[in-house]
């Protein structure tokens, strides 16, 4: 297989690198353990929160699952039509993708399986994760204050990430993760939506492995070499292609042309198969001056609360007078949603509360959608489930006439978009994307710049519907079938 640290496409690393990856492997060796030598039991169930949904068994590796959820030993892979999304929770964002993985591969007729490499806390695999991930959650809510901003976080997203020195010590680290894979059949289809479950199954033994990167602006992070890469926006493919500065100034080798494809946004089935019947209900509402309903999403690290008060305020008295109405989805973090109503005491009156109640949420979602249903105040959403926490947007999105997020894996999904200040400056080429394409804002980066859009939205006739004929010409143009195309490339490299 090769030494992947020390040699990235023909790019060689410089000794001190080498050494540098080496050490940050044993060091967390000696704080994890290694278990490269364990033989963990390996078992399959149904997943109990989008199985139904999206067709979706957990794998559970050397660990027990949650409590309530009983488990058979070894129940077996579908050899023939089965694929596997290895994913971890690090924010919302991989999560989304391997959802959308999940719902092409259900509709293309295949099996997915969720392999949720932060979720097997027996492991050396798990632990290393859990520990990346507290720390990058830390810095999404530190990157709030504007010096440690400026200073650390969005170098470090922008051009930290983006070396060549960087891969190779995750290289090192996902060593480290290839054992949860060990009993794993090694010619069932991965398609890992982080990087390192990719870089894991390549370290495992995997035949094939396709590597689905998020985002939009190239960096080394995202480099797994020995999968085939996938991403969702061509102006990204030549950054890509030439490892375009992730060596400073120096030239890079360059990938090989077919490990690199351009497939299109990776968005979920039950999306992209409803955008005209979605955008023309949109288009409809704004007609008859209906309500003008706004989703604001939280992302994975809770770090949008100050932006979200500043938008419920403004809005209040517009859904006072049933001009808007709002969705808020806190994901899972509760404690978002009780300092919001301390902060705006009109809140409580206004808003009804969909906690914790999963039929609830969907019956809502589901009547959200008919005709003659109009949305009036405010509700809240609440789920302590990841599962749920995360697909009651995608849950939502469809009846919604504005989502506002910040630019990171929702700037590629086929609603209206308001984009609110990015977490990591990585996430900038998003929102450019989004507006060049025609369904989203550019990024508004202080809250007077987003209030002037909601306004916009409210007011203007010819933005909001200029959004919902883009949506639909760009499902003509198939830039939104990305998760069929990568199903089918690594369903297509086994047979």
């Amino acid at each position: 297989m090769g030494e992947k640290s020390k040699s990235i496409f023909g790019n060689q690393m410089k000794e001190k690198v080498y050494k540098k990856a080496v050490r940050t492997k044993k060091k967390n060796l000696r704080k994890f353990g290694d278990d490269s030598k364990k033989d963990y039991t390996l078992s399959i169930k149904k997943n109990p929160h989008i199985g139904d949904s999206l067709g979706v068994y957990n794998v559970y590796v050397g660990n027990q699952p949650l409590k309530g959820e009983e488990v058979t030993d070894e129940t077996g892979f579908d050899r023939e039509k089965g694929i596997i999304v290895g994913n971890i929770r690090m924010g919302f964002g991989h999560y989304r993708i391997s959802m959308a993985m999940a719902s092409a591969a259900k509709a293309l007729g295949y099996t997915p399986y969720w392999m949720d490499l932060n979720g097997f806390p027996d492991t050396t695999c798990t632990k290393v994760i859990s520990a990346q991930n507290e720390l990058y959650s830390l810095g999404s809510r530190l990157s709030k204050n504007p010096i440690f901003n400026r200073l650390v976080w969005e170098p470090m997203n922008y051009e930290g990430f983006r070396a060549l020195s960087y891969n190779a010590s995750d290289q090192k680290n996902a060593e480290l993760m290839a054992p949860v894979y060990k009993k794993v059949p090694k010619d069932i289809p991965v398609i890992g939506t982080h990087v390192w479950p990719a870089q894991a199954a390549v370290h495992a033994g995997m035949k094939y492995v396709v590597n689905a990167i998020p985002d939009n602006w190239p960096m080394a992070l995202h480099l797994s070499e020995g999968s085939v890469h996938t991403i969702q926006c061509k102006n990204s493919y030549l950054g890509y292609r030439i490892l375009n500065g992730m060596n400073k100034k120096h030239v890079c080798n360059e990938m090989p042309a077919d490990s690199l494809f351009y497939t299109g946004h990776y968005i979920d089935h039950e999306l992209v198969s409803n955008i005209e019947e979605d955008c023309a209900a949109r288009l409809r509402r704004k007609k008859e001056g209906k309500p003008m309903r706004f989703l604001l999403t939280i992302g994975g690290a809770g770090a949008q609360k100050e932006i979200f008060a500043e938008i419920i305020r403004y809005l209040i008295p517009y859904i006072e007078k049933k001009k808007a109405a709002l969705y808020v989805n806190v994901g899972d973090y509760k404690n978002v949603w009780e300092e919001l109503l301390k902060e705006i005491p009109q809140l409580k009156k206004l808003a009804t509360e969909h906690f914790d109640n999963w039929e609830d949420t969907e019956k809502f979602a589901e009547a959200a959608l008919l005709p003659e249903t109009e949305v009036k105040g405010i509700h809240g959403f609440y789920h302590k489930n990841i599962f749920e926490a995360v697909y009651a947007t995608n849950l939502l999105m469809r009846s919604c006439d504005v989502l506002v997020t910040k630019p990171s894996e929702l700037a590629f999904y086929p609603v209206p978009k308001l984009f609110i200040k990015r977490v990591g400056k990585h996430e900038m080429w998003g929102a450019i994307h989004s507006a060049e394409i025609g369904d989203g804002t550019l990024e508004c980066r202080d809250n007077a710049h987003t209030i002037q859009m909601i306004r916009m939205f409210m007011k203007d006739e010819v933005l909001f519907s200029q959004m919902c004929d883009s949506i639909m010409e760009n499902k003509k143009q198939g830039i939104y079938d990305g998760a069929y195309k990568v199903v089918k490339l690594a369903m297509g490299m086994k047979n």
